[in-house]
């Protein structure tokens, strides 16, 4: 490192230290967000020092983040995306791929998903012309079982594509089973759960794919980026491909001739010897992240298990300063399950004297964020009414989130004394109006 760049990033551990916040916790004035980034000295000089040396595209970073992911994440292959959303359509929509031959998911094939959650992890599902099948989820763990998604698996059935709520592990062995028995594909959505543990063993390590997004609310941060991890050569293979404008070349960025017979290929129709570089094998996008993110990843990788922890820590705090307040449904981690949570999910019983919007508004008029459990019922939404679909038993549990359920923060940046005004102001409110 040049002396002239090391003094640059000491200016820029002296520049983190003058702007963070010195004022303590002020209850009623003071933001509780419900989820964040927790950013420190590391994070802003990875930033700055990827921005020194311009790695304004995918370069060296990247590659370092995608195989220390892979590493902690015990898959074999891990490609960089530039959102959570865009890793969960690589994903479905390389299990359409001309490669997996009659194994290929095709229009008008059957996917099931939970109607109970976020968007991102159901449209890919119609947005490749296939048709979601939605079931329910249980009370308390906000997560799908085993039985249900066994119901539901009929004759055009060739995929399962589900979420862990809120970090809250679904059945994942069971169900990853159940798509073993059926010759099914499962794609694990692991953006709210890295850490999280099934049996004992880490989520996202049970189906053909998974998918991570490193928004600032998830458990790692880049601002924006996700990731999608695959055990199976073939997948990886792909999932590159269709991020990288569906073209056939895998050289990195800055590279020629990696594979050392760039002008020996014959594809398609194309005359003998034509520029690998732009031969193109899939229908693709333009879905890369950057350096600049990969950079944050990194430094931000680094303190993931100290981010788990607190998660869990504060987590814990809420549910055991809750415990017993009457009206309120408090969330329980799946049987079996350690989970690295995102939220804290809270119903309130719909015969309860008084509703779920009145606590949020109780909540947020003393500087509580709070938030819904994503999207409630899905099929009730407007971009939803009139697409095709299939739903198995009932959604009445999809119903009860929809008008009864919220969450509040558990992410490392809150503290206790954050956490303990939480508990108060809601345990004030139900004393006065239970």
């Amino acid at each position: 490192m040049s002396e002239h760049k090391a003094l640059v990033l000491d200016e820029v551990r002296k520049y983190h230290q003058e702007v963070q916040p010195d004022g303590g916790f002020v209850p009623g004035v003071t933001e509780i967000w419900p989820s964040g980034a927790v950013l420190d000295a590391d994070d802003r000089v990875a930033l700055v020092e990827a921005a020194l040396d311009l790695r304004i595209a995918a370069g060296t970073s990247s590659r370092k983040f995608e195989s220390a992911f892979a590493r902690r994440l015990s898959r074999r292959k891990a490609h960089l995306t530039n959102s959570g959303s865009s890793a969960n359509l690589l994903a479905l929509t390389a299990l359409t791929s001309h490669v997996l031959g009659d194994r290929r998911l095709r229009p008008g094939d059957e996917v099931i998903t939970v109607a109970a959650g976020f968007p991102t992890t159901v449209n890919p599902i119609v947005q490749n012309g296939m048709i979601p099948v939605f079931v329910d989820v249980e009370l308390g763990t906000y997560n799908t079982t085993a039985q249900r998604v066994a119901e539901a698996i009929g004759p055009k059935t060739r995929a399962i594509m589900i979420a862990h709520a809120l970090g809250n592990p679904f059945e994942v062995a069971e169900i990853a089973e159940l798509a073993k028995q059926h010759d099914l594909f499962l794609v694990e959505d692991n953006c709210d759960a890295v850490g999280s543990t099934y049996g004992g063993r880490l989520t996202g390590t049970f189906g053909d794919f998974t998918t991570v997004s490193f928004y600032p609310a998830h458990h790692l941060t880049m601002g924006e980026g996700g990731c999608v991890l695959t055990s199976d050569l073939k997948l990886a293979r792909v999932v590159e491909s269709l991020r990288d404008w569906g073209r056939d070349c895998w050289c990195e960025p800055g590279k020629n001739n990696t594979c050392l017979k760039r002008f020996e290929y014959q594809m398609g129709t194309l005359p003998e010897g034509y520029d690998h570089k732009y031969i193109f094998s899939h229908i693709g996008y333009n879905l890369k992240a950057t350096d600049l993110q990969a950079a944050l990843g990194l430094t931000q990788l680094a303190k993931l298990d100290g981010f788990v922890e607190a998660r869990k820590r504060n987590w814990r705090r809420l549910r055991d300063g809750l415990d017993g307040v009457p009206h309120l449904l408090l969330p329980e981690a799946t049987a079996g399950s350690d989970p690295s949570w995102f939220g804290f999910v809270i119903t309130v019983d719909p015969e309860a004297p008084f509703s779920r919007a009145e606590l949020v508004h109780h909540l947020e008029e003393r500087k509580i964020g709070t938030r819904r459990l994503f999207a409630g019922n899905l099929t009730r939404h407007p971009a939803y009414i009139g697409r095709e679909h299939r739903v198995v038993g009932t959604l009445a549990n999809s119903d009860i989130i929809t008008e009864h359920t919220f969450w509040v923060g558990v992410y490392p940046g809150l503290t206790d004394e954050m956490l303990d005004y939480v508990i108060g102001t809601v345990k004030e409110f139900v004393e006065k109006h239970g």
